[in-house]
């Protein structure tokens, strides 16, 4: 039996913050990262609205790029000072990742980072508060999913909480808010989003629905990024939709060792998120493909690349996200964006060791051992 889990509301298209001034509550906590929002406008808009519906609103603001469990355990402090019965996340996946996890450790004071990192084995939420998601950002699709990583700050640990109860109960993918991003953020998001669609259209529990989500974000995303980079408005719009079909696919299909690698790498190397997808997402189709090329070649046919047989097609499309990568001026290998080798080479064992483990390897197309995600974190850092 397979099944599909979504927001019950999803609301996509231009203006549609508004919204949020429909929305039953007596108090809202609203959570965000850094400045932007506010000098944009974007978070004054958020609160007139929920103010409109008569909801008092309380703003808890610098969530860092990856957030910790000690900033989401301050937060906590907070909300249970306050008492929210709406919690909003607003932002790109740290900001949401972390209003998740205050919304959890809120309703169960007893939980433990540990105990929350066992996959799909949360208590039931929403005893306390609904959870509501307004992205800002065009690649993490977390306003539509299952899952939220949060960091250790004290270990640098990366753990990915991952349970349909946060799948949030409302998604409001605003593509206004989308329009002003940097090139380098919108560099980086869409291919975090392409890394999704694609992980979750190879994915070993992919099925039907899962599918038709991915393949059209791949379509949408292959036509509509670079254009967005260099700043095209409309583009940037379908980018923001494409990235949260992107993210229902992805939820109920899970990922795969692109997204292992980056979550055990991340930190420790200080590498962005969507770059380190970007440059390991080749690597690993290559890798996957020569067991598993099937489901590559169909997304290499959908996107019109050349190929007689199913591995010449997937690896046309491995090269076909290296082209997309130096179009989009994101490095080629670790090296290239300026990793020390040195340290590089400290911490592989550590990084191949915690990949292998990490929950998104096990729906992985093609099974891994620690030295041949050694192999794929080399190939990353010299190139081919």
């Amino acid at each position: 039996m397979a099944s599909f889990i979504i927001p019950r509301e999803t609301y996509f298209g231009s203006g549609v913050v508004a919204q949020l001034g429909k929305l039953k509550g007596e108090k809202a906590t609203i959570v965000i990262g850094g400045g932007s929002i506010k000098k944009n406008g974007g978070l004054a808009r958020i609160e007139a609205e929920l103010r409109g519906a008569g909801i008092d609103t309380q703003v808890i603001e610098g969530v860092e790029s990856d957030p910790t469990i000690q900033t989401v355990l301050a937060g906590v402090e907070r909300m249970r000072e306050f008492g929210p019965d709406l919690i909003v996340g607003v932002g790109g996946g740290s900001p949401i990742d972390a209003a998740k996890a205050m919304w959890l450790f809120y309703e169960q004071p007893d939980m433990t980072l540990e105990k929350a990192a066992v996959p799909f084995s949360l208590p039931t939420l929403r005893r306390k508060a609904r959870f509501v998601a307004v992205s800002t950002t065009s690649g993490t699709g977390t306003e539509v999913t299952s899952f939220s990583v949060i960091t250790d700050g004290e270990t640098g640990i990366k753990y990915p909480i991952a349970d349909y109860n946060l799948t949030p109960d409302v998604a409001i993918v605003d593509t206004d808010l989308s329009a002003d991003l940097p090139s380098r953020l919108v560099a980086h998001t869409g291919m975090d989003a392409l890394t999704h669609s694609i992980e979750a259209y190879v994915s070993n529990v992919s099925n039907d629905l899962t599918d038709a989500l991915a393949i059209k974000s791949i379509e949408m995303i292959d036509q509509y990024i670079k254009p967005s980079y260099y700043g095209d408005t409309e583009a940037r719009g379908k980018m923001h939709i494409a990235q949260c079909l992107a993210g229902m696919s992805f939820s109920n299909a899970i990922l795969g060792i692109v997204h292992s690698m980056a979550h055990k790498s991340g930190s420790i190397l200080d590498l962005p998120h969507g770059c380190a997808n970007a440059i390991f997402l080749p690597h690993v189709i290559a890798y996957n493909a020569a067991e598993a090329p099937a489901k590559y070649a169909e997304i290499a046919d959908r996107l019109g690349l050349a190929g007689d047989t199913d591995q010449e097609k997937a690896t046309a499309l491995a090269a076909h996200i290296e082209t997309m990568n130096k179009a989009l001026d994101i490095p080629s290998t670790l090296a290239e964006f300026g990793v020390d080798e040195a340290f590089f080479k400290e911490n592989l064992e550590r990084m191949a060791e915690g990949a292998v483990a990490d929950p998104c390897t096990g729906t992985n197309p093609r099974c891994i051992d620690k030295e041949a995600m050694r192999t794929l974190f080399e190939l990353a850092y010299y190139g081919k």
